[in-house]
């Protein structure tokens, strides 16, 4: 293999490889260099900008000591894959399963992940979401700061690693969808703007300078992104990418960088036969996000629906601080269900302005519903998850709102059996001032919530970490194993009725009583019935019917009702 490398900004590049300095020849007029030379896989290499220290290779395949050390070249023809009959994922149809490497096992490891498969299976998912993998600072970390996009994280098993587990996971079934992060990157280790204008002062992000999407010489800035999600979805056969908040990706071309990131993914897919897909985090509220490119839209295949999780988590747990100001009555959710965008062109308190605009025409297969995500847990004070906020009652009417709704359903691990273990954000920073800053920058953040900033851990303390590992002696134990099966029935009884797997919206029907706290979901034949109320509740359902799945032993159908007791739910069907 040939090493080529993106650098207008020096004035001379060599190469450091085996103990040697060799001068990089320029190739074209537009900052590329050439080794000219031929490169075995495992070889360690680092580029000197005039005369500089040696730095890793922005495209750098692998960076096993870590991202500050050499890059190691990767013959990705190599491994032996076993999934030639695979034929990807149905997304539409698909229930995801959202999971972090280093908190799934005690080994936090592929390798170990592998191991989990079975309950994965067992409980019915159809692709696991992986959050970010590419080589981020230190052991152990969210991975959403990391630097070498190219790059498999070492400590989680390094490219041979990712490719077993994806390996493991198609001949058991199950797809793989990898979170990527094109909006920014850490601060720790980012030496791309050393070679060239990798970002641009133009606009601002959260979490520092934005990629250069639409400045000067961003064409080279655009295909180095687009290229990276195509060798994870090639080299490495995953089956989808979930795209980190791309409102914080700022572009004004012609041609929005994710339009053209779906024009490579979909020749792609033609390429290797199989279905690609790309799914965006947005807090927009925008359709164009998930409309196809022929009329106008970004041609995201679907996105997260965080105004169905806000109108939910609030309904659940009658908060209403930050942005969940926005939600917290029973018509929110009805919003939701029935028009996916609940600010829709609408006020927003919590933004003090109107936001979003009607999502008409779209399928709910364009959209992602959950209860938790790596974010609404992982980013509250303690990292509490839902079963530590309310009752075991109040999570399974979230799971069966959730299950049931016409959107891509996803759960984040260890939501399944109620998992005790809570997720907290941790970091492993070597540089102290930077891990005091995250420190720090964490207990601002929260203040509009009016959480105890004393009470936040600290994401450098190793024992933030190790906490938040899943323990995997709960899922056989009590109530665990009741919340266990009760997602495992949810799952398989949306699995049987094609009225749940109809994507819709503008055939779900929703009746709320604010005053009785009582829901009813009509999603065709099929009815959901909530009783979020403190004492029972008859709710009509209309003859013929009969019960398929409640919450409690007690919930009863006597002809044309159904008895609920105090927070209770039921899945109702037709007498058939």
């Amino acid at each position: 293999m040939k090493l080529r490398v993106w650098a207008p900004t020096p004035t001379t590049v060599e190469v450091l490889i085996e103990g040697e300095r060799r001068t990089m020849v320029p190739v074209g007029d537009r900052g590329w260099y050439e080794a000219k030379l031929e490169v075995a896989a495992g070889v360690d290499y680092a580029f000197s900008l005039d005369g500089g220290d040696p730095l890793p290779d922005p495209r750098s395949p692998w960076q096993p000591q870590g991202i500050e050390g050499p890059s190691r070249t990767v013959d990705h023809q190599a491994f032996v894959w076993s999934d030639a009959g695979w034929r990807g994922i149905h997304l539409p149809s698909s229930v995801i399963y959202e999971l972090h490497v280093g908190t799934f096992t005690p080994e936090g490891t592929f390798d170990a992940v592998l191991d989990r498969l079975d309950h994965l299976v067992a409980l019915g998912v159809d692709a696991i979401e992986l959050m970010p993998v590419n080589q981020f600072p230190g052991r152990h970390g969210w991975g959403y700061d990391g630097v070498d996009l190219y790059a498999v994280h070492t400590p989680y098993g390094g490219p041979a690693g990712l490719k077993r587990l994806v390996d493991g996971c198609h001949r058991r079934g199950l797809g793989v969808i990898l979170d990527v992060v094109y909006n920014h990157l850490g601060p720790a280790g980012n030496f791309l703007p050393r070679f060239g204008p990798y970002f641009t002062d133009r606009y601002e992000t959260p979490w520092g300078e934005a990629v250069n999407f639409d400045d000067a010489q961003s064409d080279e800035v655009r295909d180095f992104i687009c290229d990276n999600a195509a060798m994870w979805l090639r080299d490495y056969h995953i089956d989808a990418l979930r795209i980190d908040a791309v409102h914080a990706i700022f572009d004004t071309s012609a041609c929005h960088i994710l339009e053209q990131m779906a024009e490579r993914v979909e020749a792609l897919a033609s390429a290797v036969g199989r279905p690609l897909w790309l799914i965006a985090e947005s807090d927009l509220n925008d359709p164009r996000i998930v409309r196809r490119r022929e009329v106008g839209g970004y041609g995201m295949d679907a996105q997260w629906s965080d105004d169905f999780h806000h109108a939910l988590h609030a309904v659940l747990t009658g908060e209403q601080a930050g942005y969940y100001a926005d939600f917290g009555a029973l018509g929110d959710l009805a919003a939701a269900l029935e028009r996916v965008f609940v600010k829709d062109g609408r006020w927003s308190s919590f933004r003090e302005r109107h936001h979003g605009r009607p999502a008409t025409g779209l399928s709910g297969h364009r959209f992602l519903g959950y209860l938790q995500t790596h974010d609404q847990v992982g980013n509250r004070a303690v990292g509490d998850r839902m079963s530590q906020l309310v009752s075991h009652e109040r999570v399974k009417i979230g799971a069966a709102l959730v299950l049931t709704a016409p959107f891509v359903p996803m759960l984040f691990a260890g939501e399944e059996w109620a998992a005790s273990t809570p997720f907290q954000y941790f970091t492993d920073h070597a540089d102290p001032e930077l891990g005091r800053a995250v420190r720090e920058g964490r207990r601002s953040e929260f203040a509009a919530f009016g959480w105890d900033p004393e009470a936040i851990p600290d994401p450098q303390d190793p024992a933030t970490f190790e906490r938040s590992k899943l323990d995997w002696s709960e899922p056989g134990e009590g109530a665990h194993a009741e919340m266990l099966d009760w997602y495992t029935s949810l799952i398989a009884l949306r699995r049987s009725r094609p009225d749940l797997l109809d994507g819709r919206v503008d055939r779900v029907r929703v009746d709320v009583d604010e005053d009785h706290r009582t829901i009813r979901v009509h999603r065709g034949s099929i009815l959901v019935a909530v009783n979020l109320g403190s004492v029972e509740r008859r709710l009509e359902i209309g003859p013929g019917r009969r019960l398929l799945l409640a919450s409690e032993r007690d919930v009863k159908v006597e002809k044309t009702s159904v008895w609920l007791p105090s927070t209770s739910c039921a899945v109702i069907g037709p007498g058939d």
